[in-house]
């Protein structure tokens, strides 16, 4: 029997050894804190995303050619870099414990026209993230892909992962569909990567649709301008036509839980998955958008022209915008690949894969919430008169009639040229 301490009696010692265990007991053994990596992390996905793990207590860097335009968070870390610099890669990405790919190029307007700078970042970008993933002993890699990689024009209702393949590369009729096919391909294939300190490197992609919510910048802004320029007078496609769309929320959502999914607590049930993520729900892109006009101030579309036509200006632009980019820029109002992406053909996609495996649940969200969010933020701008902006509109369309009949013309005239 050992002796008690010198001066203590038993129960002393008694009490000391409750008051111990009872310390232990109140003192939980905290997890390690995550690191997380988001490329796009200056974009509105990204840093949403980037906002959304650090609010849970991780540590977050965000990684992006553009800073953002937000305030960060407390816990996250902005690097200034390019996906396609090897070493700003790797000084990066030492420590994380899971990287999200988010950074792509081309994915509407005129961007979608830059072939060369979307093939860089699109295939190049993404490589180089796998193999930095690899020499950085990153365990965890979820790619932010697009439902575009199985849709090129034809319709397709309720397509899920295993009935809908890639769409053929080489019948994509733009550069990023093309390339972000291609990427989600390399994603999937580095599953099961070993990586060189032991452990092995888990993937899996999202495919979302379209991205609404607060203050995002892309889509509705670019749809809102075209509005007031009553550029957006006439509608096209069929009626029953339908496609999903994503809160930016929800994809979040999706994101966090696709993280967790690769790891070994949930069995990495994600181990080399695809997921199509949506609200769960199916829209008339028009009948969508009716909060837009409304709130805006216009009547909705009511001219009705063949989607044919539409197709056909769209392609024109296109070429007036290749043919003139070195001397001015005239954006296209819309792309041949946005006329039948967006509302010429059906294409929606279940999320049952992902509620069954990732546990997916999309909140309810409404896209007038969103344009409430926009109006308030714009209307502090003055709007002008009608006059000065009937004169406005007057200019616009002169211009660009006449830098159409020059297009057509220089058009004409390639090829001539020796």
């Amino acid at each position: 029997m050992k002796p008690n301490p010198a001066g203590s009696s038993p129960e002393a010692c008694k009490a000391v050894g409750q008051t111990s265990q009872h310390k232990t007991q109140a003192t939980p053994v905290q997890a390690p804190r995550q690191k997380f990596l988001v490329t796009g992390g200056g974009g509105y996905l990204g840093f949403s995303l980037g906002s959304s793990l650090a609010k849970s207590g991780s540590s977050v860097i965000l990684l992006d050619l553009r800073r953002p335009q937000w305030e960060l968070s407390p816990g996250t870390e902005f690097i200034q870099a390019d996906v396609r610099d090897e070493e700003a890669l790797l000084r990066a990405f030492e420590g994380v414990d899971c990287v999200f790919h988010v950074a792509s190029h081309g994915m509407s307007g005129a961007e979608k026209l830059q072939k060369e700078q979307i093939e860089s970042v699109n295939v190049r970008g993404t490589k180089l993230v796998i193999d930095v993933c690899v020499r950085r002993q990153v365990p965890r890699l979820v790619y932010t892909s697009t439902v575009n990689v199985a849709f090129g024009g034809k319709p397709i209702e309720q397509g899920d992962e295993d009935s809908v393949p890639y769409f053929p590369l080489e019948k994509h009729m733009d550069h990023y569909s093309r390339t972000k096919a291609i990427a989600d391909q390399l994603i999937l294939m580095a599953n099961g990567t070993p990586l060189p300190g032991g452990g092995t490197l888990r993937t899996c992609v999202l495919r979302p649709p379209g991205i609404y919510g607060p203050e995002e910048q892309r889509h509705l802004p670019r749809v809102a301008s075209h509005i007031k320029k009553r550029l957006f007078m006439f509608r096209f496609g069929d009626r029953r036509t339908q496609m999903n769309w994503v809160h930016v929320r929800n994809l979040v959502q999706a994101h966090v839980l696709a993280a967790e999914a690769l790891t070994a607590a949930k069995g990495y049930v994600a181990s080399g998955q695809a997921y199509y993520i949506n609200d769960g729900e199916s829209v008339n892109l028009f009948e969508w958008m009716a909060p837009l006009f409304e709130k805006l101030g216009y009547s909705q579309p009511w001219i009705q022209v063949p989607t044919s036509w539409v197709y056909l200006t769209a392609a024109v632009m296109e070429q007036l915008h290749l043919a003139l980019r070195p001397i001015c820029s005239v954006p296209p109002l819309l792309t041949r690949s946005e006329v039948s992406g967006l509302v010429a053909v059906t294409h929606t996609f279940q999320i049952a894969k992902a509620r069954a495996q990732l546990g997916y649940a999309p909140d309810k969200f409404s896209f007038a919430d969103a344009v409430e969010r926009y109006v308030q933020s714009t209307s502090a701008r003055a709007r002008g008169s009608t006059a000065r902006t009937l004169l406005r509109l007057l200019l616009r369309l002169l211009l660009l009639l006449g830098l159409l009949a020059l297009g057509l013309h220089l058009l004409g005239l390639r090829p001539a040229v020796v």
